[in-house]
């Protein structure tokens, strides 16, 4: 299976929302498509919120929080 080509759907522009990473014609934020699906939603239930996205936007926002966590370090911190 072929790697979603995030590239072709996410735009990051310092007038477009402050600079967040957005789906390409839209001021969505890749970050809330994340979230919404790690809080439970379906991509249908977020496509039904925001009916101007595609499975293919929600499977970019996916594609690039990928991209992004392999360059990131995380640290775990202790209580």
């Amino acid at each position: 299976m072929a790697r979603t080509r995030w590239q072709e759907r996410i735009v990051i522009a310092k007038d477009l929302h402050h600079g967040d990473p957005c789906i390409k014609g839209t001021r969505i934020p890749e970050v809330m498509i994340v979230g919404s699906l790690a809080d439970g939603m379906t991509p249908q239930e977020i496509q039904e919120a925001y009916p101007q996205l595609t499975v293919e936007d929600i499977q970019a926002a996916l594609a690039y929080a990928a991209e992004v966590m392999r360059h990131e370090i995380v640290v775990p911190l202790t209580a």
